[in-house]
This record gives C-alpha cells, structure tokens and sequence, in this order.
C-alpha cells in the first residue's frame, strides 16, 4: 500500500510544490495568482476538496458553501485546501441515468486526485451517486480521505402531515392515474416537497449512502443524519477539515479504513436503517477497488436476519429529520453492537465502540430497539432459480407481505418503450396475481440499469384500489420506492440471461422466504427458445455509452468497468516539465 509521502518522508505534494526545478517554479507561481502566499507551500499538507456541487444537481446545491466551512477547518489545523470540481451527478435531471455515469465520475475523481499535489482529500457528497462514485475513485489512489455528505431535506409538508420524497411521488403518481387526486393537488404537493437544501429525506438512496459512509467509518461521528439546512452540519465540515489534516501526519489511508470488517458493518446497518437496495452494487464496487472479497451472498447472509430499527419512509413512517432528532445513526450502531464489528478503526482513529458509547435515544418511535424492532429479519434478500442464475434482489420490508410467496402469470414489456406503450392498455390481460416483466434496463441493456424495475401498475388496477404486484427486471428501483419489486436480475436479458427467454403467460414462482425465483418452464422450450433468440442491436456505437456497454460488469459484481477493478495508487512517476 503506498502512502502520501515519498521515501524522504516528505508530503506528496513537496514533489510539486517544494521542487527547485522549473516544473517547481511553475506549480508555485501560477496558482500564486489566487493570491496564495509562499509560507501555504512549505511543509503543510495540501488538501484537496472534492466538490460535486452543480445547478444542475439540486440535493448538492449548498455544497459551495459547506466548502468554506471545510477550507476553514483545514487552515485552522495547519494545512492548505484546495477546492476542485468533478462531474456531477444529479438524479432529478440526469438521462436517460446516473447510474450509467457512475463510473465515468470515478474516473474523474481518480484522475483529478492522481495527478494533483494532493496529500489527503475532502469528498463532499449528497446525491445518489456522488457518495460512491468519489469513494470508488478516492479508493484506487488510497491517499487518506474523509467524507462529509450534504445531508436530507427538511420534511415535506403537505396539508398538514409529512410527505417523503419519492415515496410520496409514487403514491402520488398513482393516486393522480387513479383520479383519487386532482392535476391542482398534485402541483400543489410538488412544491410542498422540496423546501430546503439537501437530498431525498426518506431512506432513498442518498439517505442510505450517507449511512453507509458512517458505517464505513468514512465521516466524523453522527454525520449521516444532521438535516443540510442545520448549522451542525457546517460546523461538521469544519471539524472534517480539522481532522484530514490530522489524517495526513497519522497516514491514515482510505485501505486502513475500508477492510472487510468495515465492508459487513455496512451491510448490517443497511438492513438495520431499511436501506435501499442500490447499497449492494455500490458496496460491490467499492470493494473491487480496494480489493477485499465481497459476494452477493454475504448481503443476505450477513443482512437478511437482521430487523428494521428504523421507521422511515419507504419502509416506515418517518423521515430523515426524525431520524437525527431521534439520535441518528450512533443509536442503531449500539442496537447492533453484538453484531457489528465495534473495533474498526473510523477516520477519526477511534472505533465504533468508542464513537457510539452512550448514545441516547430521544425516540422509540424512530428508532426502534433490536428487542422491540420495526420488523423482523427485514434486510434484503437474495435470489436464485433458473431466471437469476447470478442472483437477484428484493426488500421485503417494502414489499406487500403477501407477495413475497406468489405464483403468477407474466406480463411481458421487451423493453422501456413496450412498457410505456403498453401498460395502460384497456385490452391488457393482466390482474393482481400476474407477474410484470421487464427486459432490457440492465447494465448492457438501457444501457446502465435505471431505476424504472418499481414500474407503475396499469391504470386500470390502480382504479380498483390495486397499489402493489410482483414486478421482476434486470434493472434498479429507487431507493424512495416500495413494492414488490425483484431486480438486479443476473444475467441480464441484453446479454441471453433467462430473463430474455420470458414470454406472456408463463408461469412464474417468487418465493422470497426460500430465496427462489423460478420460470416454470421445461428445460426444453427454453432451450428451444434460446436458440432462436438474437441479441439487441447496441444503442450506442460511440463515445461514453459504446465504451460502457464494452467493459461494465454484470449486477452481481457491481456493476464497475471491468479495467476499473483495483487500484493504481498514488504514485506519478512521470512530471510535465522537463
């Protein structure tokens, strides 16, 4: 493992900044026109600010500002910060998906942090696939790096009660369809959503990366929860910006932190907090960076036994804000204790025994005891059978429970466009007990696996009162969502997964107690079937999105390029001047 320094044992950054030779001259000079006096380059660990703010990301609108908290903290500790930008990722604006991004944003991150005179770095993160994209990125160059998340939203409002972002968009969505609210309503409610700064304020993804990262031990203790709008949450910043310094001298790297250990408290906590299910292709490559074994198996061997501590939307009542007020994650890492590893070390060179010892909890109705949970061995399941020969996942803590044992027959979509064509069709055979299947929005497939596996029910059910079927792709769900909802179906079908093989009217058995997912059909029709199926023309034959769909690797592997596995570390060996 390298670390920041050179063999003299001097920063990393002195390469740059400490060199007599031109290429020293010119790395001090020209960013000397920001106004830098020559005391900053002298013996001080340079920290870089990895900012994912945009416009056109609104959950990281505030991030600007949290960078000066930071840049305060880092002066005050002695070193000297450095804010650069790298692509963004906002879930609201972004297509066809993020998440087909999600690796290029490594790529930045990794290159930027690479080839700057960067001894320890910031990651400020927030929405969806800011937090593991900089992480995949920091973790292949392993210089020591703390993570401060931007935080949820306040509460929604909305005639008097809470609503949750994402969860209540869909019931919304299907109520609006149903004609049970009106177009004046529902414009309404869209306003009384987002009223501050921050992500998705139910436990969607953003909410479950920011608990991941404090399981992880990534950020200072009690970070995953502070609402953004609160000034705790600036005051956090400063104190990370305190404390990477402190990394830096200690040398303590991103690989120290980020050891299996770490890996399956994260997925413990997941199951603890309802998490979403995108948690596992994050985790998955997050792992592959820094080397450390990691299958599918292990999320429900380690998570699906466990209970639901925490009752929020979409697996619960409450939001975000509750959560913190409740006492945050510290409180659900004591619940667990007997099951976590509390000795990891944590980026502020304690262990999770030390940094949750004594945390109160303010509200059982929140956050719930492990003796007297939510709802038992609610963590996510894992799948297998001849249609998900790899695996594939649900969350039976958002699924209607009596569906999580179900027989039905399919109702086919080849693919996004037959869906939306399709669903609302008056003439489609479809009722309650059938099967909804969706091909291609898989890694290859859409190509990068949106969240559109939580498919909207036909408007003819939702006018019966209808509100959840079994529904089973390749692709993702929203971790706002809920329902009865299969995915991560591998292999996909754009590659010949079983998947590709389901026709109208086959008979398919989910059984999410047993972990099978099963297409009754003989051995020989599929065979017969295979045989006559063709792959998908490409959608892309340039560019970005050719290189994608050439090298991504399949659900089960977490979905990172197969050249992006592992790590380059630290080290150039090469200047740009003579």
């Amino acid at each position: 493992m390298r670390n920041p320094t050179t063999n003299e044992g001097k920063l990393r950054s002195a390469q740059w900044f400490e060199s007599d030779s031109i290429g020293g001259f010119v790395a001090r000079s020209w960013t000397k026109n920001q106004g830098y006096p020559h005391h900053l380059y002298k013996d001080r660990p340079v920290i870089g600010i990895c900012n994912t703010w945009s416009e056109l990301t609104p959950c990281n609108g505030h991030f600007r500002i949290l960078a000066e908290s930071v840049k305060r903290g880092v002066y005050e500790a002695g070193g000297f910060p450095l804010e650069f930008p790298v692509m963004s990722l906002g879930e609201a604006l972004m297509r066809p998906t993020t998440m087909l991004f999600r690796n290029l944003a490594a790529m930045d991150v990794e290159e930027s942090i690479r080839a700057n005179p960067l001894d320890g770095v910031v990651l400020l993160t927030g929405c969806d696939k800011t937090t593991p994209s900089t992480i995949m990125g920091a973790a292949s160059v392993d210089l020591p790096t703390i993570v401060v998340s931007g935080g949820a939203m306040l509460n929604g409002k909305f005639r008097g009660r809470d609503i949750g972002s994402g969860t209540d968009v869909w019931k919304f969505n299907d109520d609006l369809r149903a004609g049970v609210m009106s177009p004046a309503e529902y414009e309404e409610a869209e306003a009384c959503m987002s009223r501050s700064d921050g992500n998705c304020m139910t436990m969607g993804t953003a909410s479950t990366m920011a608990c991941m990262v404090e399981a992880l031990g990534l950020t200072l203790p009690g970070g995953a929860a502070i609402p953004a709008p609160d000034a705790r949450r600036k005051r956090l910043a400063h104190l990370a910006g305190n404390r990477i310094v402190e990394m830096v001298r200690e040398e303590l790297r991103l690989s120290q932190i980020l050891t299996r250990q770490a890996l399956e408290n994260a997925i413990m906590v997941n199951a603890a907090v309802g998490g979403s299910t995108n948690l596992i292709v994050h985790l998955l490559a997050i792992a592959g960076r820094v080397g450390v074994p990691l299958a599918l198996e292990d999320f429900d061997r380690l998570g699906s036994h466990l209970p639901l501590l925490v009752n929020l939307m979409p697996s619960g009542e409450f939001l975000m804000e509750d959560f913190y007020y409740a006492g945050g994650l510290p409180v659900v890492i004591q619940e667990l204790k007997a099951h976590l590893h509390m000795d990891t070390i944590t980026v502020n060179g304690k262990s999770h025994a030390e940094n949750t010892a004594g945390a109160p909890c303010y509200n059982r109705e929140v956050i719930a005891s492990f003796d007297k949970p939510v709802m038992p061995a609610a963590g996510i399941a894992v799948l297998r059978g001849n249609l998900a020969e790899h695996g594939a996942i649900i969350k039976p803590s958002a699924a209607s429970p009596h569906l999580l044992q179900h027989r039905g027959r399919a109702v086919v979509f080849e693919d996004i466009e037959h869906y939306h064509a399709r669903v609302d069709d008056p003439d489609l055979e479809i009722d309650e007990n059938s099967v909804m299947v969706l091909k291609g929005i898989g890694p290859v497939g859409y190509p990068g696996m949106p969240e559109a596996g939580n498919m909207s029910l036909p408007q003819k059910l939702l006018a019966r009162g209808v509100r959840d079927v079994v529904r089973i792709s390749d692709g993702r769900m929203s971790g706002t969502a809920f329902g009865a909802v299969v995915l991560h179906v591998s292999p996909e079908s754009a590659i010949g997964g079983t998947l590709a093989l389901v026709q109208d009217g086959d008979w398919i058995e989910l059984d999410a107690p047993n972990r099978r997912l099963h297409l009754d059909v003989p051995d020989e029709e599929l065979a017969r079937r295979r045989a006559a199926w063709r792959p998908p023309q490409p959608r892309h034959q340039r560019g970005y999105a050719s290189l994608y769909v050439r090298h991504v690797q399949q659900a089960h592997l977490g979905v990172d390029f197969d050249f992006l596995v592992g790590s380059s570390g630290s080290v150039v060996d090469r200047e740009s001047h003579a």
